[in-house]
């Protein structure tokens, strides 16, 4: 296992010289927001943020991706023959994800890496990813992540974690992946005795500042059709406008769609991130939605993520406790809310 102590200066030097060999992803500050984005150019790392609005997901399940092209132009030898689009698979490293997003990968593993079905492009964008945390110092008053399996500075998922010591980054491999990466970084020295005893402090310390809670115990026992029927749906749904934000922002949320886009005799089949918050999402071509009313769709979310997944897979919710649908529904609804009133009904 790789122990390093490493200079903040020092790290953002040695994640550009690790772009020579890696597609780097960091946070990047936009606005007044962090995101993940391609080291690149001018563009520079800033650690210094909570949480990004925007889960990293995207860099192995794009919010849109070219999945095969075509040509409808008869004087071509290829015309009418549908090809897989080209990709990039190159090694890429996600370097500053939170572990309540490295969790989320762990969770969505089961809908494209199962042993029936295996999506060939996010199973070979995983296996080219290296994961490397970045532990909460202060966690979220939004964040609920010690009730749903994970922690501040939880491992799950990852292959290194990050711990910000001040005015020096403790970086720990976790994984072999983690340590071939890390392996390419010259800088730094071992880490002694006394990092790692305040870097175990700091991920305790983290711990008990998650002052959210949400109650999970009971979700299991709970009988599908009741939990279906239950009156406060209504409640729940009324100031729901359906824009997705939640399922969009959300890591574990994996729906897509995928459409056809032609352009002259040029044509693309693209998948696109879909949501069941949106009304046209169970839309049948015969014109019949059986899913039509905006309860019936937020009670969908919900179901699937606390009811649903739990019965099917025994894995817990599929929830990491990353607050950001917390923070950013426009109408203030609240899934710590629905987790009391599902598992207490």
């Amino acid at each position: 296992m790789i122990k390093k102590i490493i200079a903040k200066e020092d790290w953002v030097r040695a994640l550009e010289r690790l772009a020579k060999d890696f597609r780097v992803f960091v946070p990047v500050k936009e606005g007044d927001f962090h995101n993940f984005r391609l080291l690149a150019g001018e563009r520079k790392p800033n650690f210094n943020f909570r949480n990004t609005r925007l889960s990293p997901k995207s860099i192995v399940f794009p919010q849109s991706e070219r999945m095969f092209e075509y040509s409808l132009d008869g004087n071509r030898e290829d015309a009418h023959i549908v090809k897989e689009a080209p990709k990039d698979f190159s090694p890429q490293a996600v370097v500053g994800i939170r572990p309540c997003d490295a969790l989320a990968f762990h969770l969505v593993r089961i809908n494209f890496d199962n042993p029936q079905y295996q999506d060939p492009w996010w199973v070979r964008r995983m296996e080219s990813t290296t994961l490397i945390g970045f532990g909460c110092n202060e966690p979220c008053p939004s964040c609920f992540c010690t009730s749903v399996g994970g922690a501040p500075f939880g491992e799950k998922g990852l292959d290194a974690l990050l711990y910000d010591l001040g005015d020096r980054f403790l970086v720990r491999s976790l994984t072999p992946k983690g340590e071939v990466l890390l392996g390419k970084i010259e800088m730094g020295s071992e880490a002694d005795d006394v990092a790692l005893r305040k870097a175990t402090k700091l991920s305790e310390s983290a711990a008990e500042r998650v002052s959210s809670r949400v109650p999970t115990e009971r979700l299991k026992e709970k009988v599908v059709n009741q939990l279906f029927a239950a009156p406060f749906w209504e409640r729940v749904s009324f100031a729901c406008i359906n824009c997705g934000t939640c399922t969009y922002l959300c890591p574990t949320c994996w729906c897509f769609d995928i459409q056809d886009e032609v352009s002259g005799k040029d044509g693309d089949r693209i998948r696109n991130w879909d949501a069941c918050m949106f009304p046209l999402f169970t839309l049948h071509g015969s014109g019949h939605n059986p899913r039509d009313k905006k309860l019936q769709r937020v009670r969908q979310r919900f179901m699937h993520k606390l009811k649903y997944y739990v019965d099917k897979y025994g894995d817990g919710v599929a929830c990491v406790g990353c607050g950001r649908c917390v923070q950013f529904c426009p109408v203030n609804i609240d899934i710590r809310k629905v987790f009391e009133l599902m598992n207490g009904y």
